[in-house]
């Protein structure tokens, strides 16, 4: 029920209250001695042809700009406390750890995020987090996660608490249990870029609230699902019906036709990932997720850098994906008939001592137009990239190229981490 205004209270005040709560609308000086306001007239009216021509502008304007004021005018609207789970807090360590289903439903909901705020503005979103806050762990620094991280709490309308490596003592004077048991006790959520994969683990080990994994040596999963969603842009014709912007409740029934209309898994069935470079978290997340969506992954690595981790292969063995995955030392090998080719940095944050010796074991790993093409990659094929980017992995031509999605990629970075945000820390509340 909306609150009765000042001057509707003012009717049911006593008579001096009456006098100051008029006072209060008062357009004139409030001091002593000042000159009166002058009664408020309305102007005579204008003649009917002048009153049809200035009306003419404003139908005009109107008519313009209707398909983008929809609700972005009122206020955001919060999920009711009733349709959060309770229970254990729930954790997003990597995509390993999700079925398909789970991992298409956030996808899915990224992209009605998405669709929602360029079309209609960020107060068309149901507000998971209004009222809560979450704790942003960053012992690695970051542009893409940190912007993405920060703008997706504050559209869901939570309190982003950022926490880098020189304002807190996560493992340093201070144990990584009770870093973990402290700061979960004072927020209701907690994302960390860490560096080795145990430290993230130990964090959701003994955390009271959901722990987000924004990066760890081992696993990169928010990554997987931005490439995961701007391939389904790729792929899909996602054509929102006009009618649908003006209903009410614009999220819920949003997020319902992407649900009935997009298909994820279509998407990616059949599609081939060419990796070229070095193996790391993120191919780590590639082989452990794409292959249960329908797609095949060739990875060409230099000998001595084309080792996956035996946790990694774990995964894939108990999912029973191995048939769907090529290791190879052959670029040509891996790019042959490839849909999509994917490549990262060979000399990761850490590893700057090992520069001279990693460019000289990846020459002939430069991803180029000649080296795609004359291996064999389809007519259509895309390129991704999770940046930053350096000329030695890819040279100009790929990455600003027509085929290039790194861009598209980098933002959806924001819409994958809200939808992860959304449903782990605002979904949830304590048993």
């Amino acid at each position: 029920m909306a609150l009765p205004t000042l001057r509707a209270q003012a009717t049911r005040l006593p008579a001096f209250s009456r006098v100051l709560a008029s006072a209060a609308y008062s357009t004139g000086p409030a001091v002593p001695g000042a000159p009166k306001p002058k009664p408020n007239r309305r102007p005579a009216p204008a003649p009917a042809q002048d009153q049809a021509e200035q009306a003419k502008p404003q139908r005009q304007h109107q008519g313009q700009y209707k398909a983008e004021r929809h609700l972005s005018d009122k206020p955001p609207q919060r999920v009711r406390e009733d349709v959060r789970r309770a229970g254990p807090p729930p954790h997003f360590i990597t995509l390993a750890d999700l079925e398909p289903k789970q991992i298409t439903k956030l996808v899915l909901d990224a992209l009605a995020l998405k669709l929602i705020v360029k079309r209609a503005g960020p107060n068309a979103v149901l507000q998971g987090l209004r009222g809560r806050s979450a704790a942003l762990i960053f012992s690695k620094r970051s542009t893409r996660t940190r912007v993405a991280s920060e703008t997706s709490l504050a559209t869901l309308g939570g309190t982003p608490m950022f926490l880098g490596s020189q304002d807190i003592q996560l493992g340093v004077n201070e144990t990584l249990e009770d870093s973990a048991r402290v700061i979960s006790s004072m927020v209701d959520g907690i994302m960390a870029r860490v560096g080795g994969h145990e430290e993230i683990e130990t964090l959701a080990k003994y955390s009271s609230v959901p722990v987000v994994n924004a990066l760890s040596d081992l696993y990169h999963p928010t990554q997987i699902l931005a490439d995961i969603l701007t391939l389904v842009e790729a792929y899909s014709k996602i054509e929102v019906p006009e009618k649908l912007w003006d209903q009410p409740k614009l999220h819920s029934n949003l997020r319902h036709w992407v649900y009935q209309n997009v298909d994820v898994e279509a998407a990616l069935k059949g599609k081939k990932f060419a990796w070229v470079g070095d193996t790391n978290n993120i191919s780590n997340e590639i082989i452990v997720t794409l292959p249960r969506l329908g797609s095949t992954v060739s990875i060409a690595s230099p000998k001595g850098y084309d080792k996956v981790d035996p946790r990694v292969w774990d995964r894939i063995v108990d999912a029973g994906t191995e048939s769907k995955i090529t290791l190879t030392n052959s670029p040509a090998e891996a790019l042959k008939d490839a849909d999509i080719v994917v490549t990262d940095t060979w000399i990761s944050m850490g590893q700057e001592e090992e520069k001279a010796a990693r460019l000289a074991a990846f020459a002939g790993y430069q991803l180029t137009n000649e080296l795609i093409e004359s291996s064999g990659a389809k007519r259509d094929w895309l390129f991704l990239h999770c940046l930053p980017r350096k000329q030695e992995e890819v040279n100009d031509e790929v990455f600003y190229g027509e085929r290039s999605l790194v861009f598209p990629e980098a933002e959806n970075r924001k819409w994958t981490i809200m939808a992860v945000f959304d449903a782990y820390f605002g979904k949830w509340k304590y048993a």
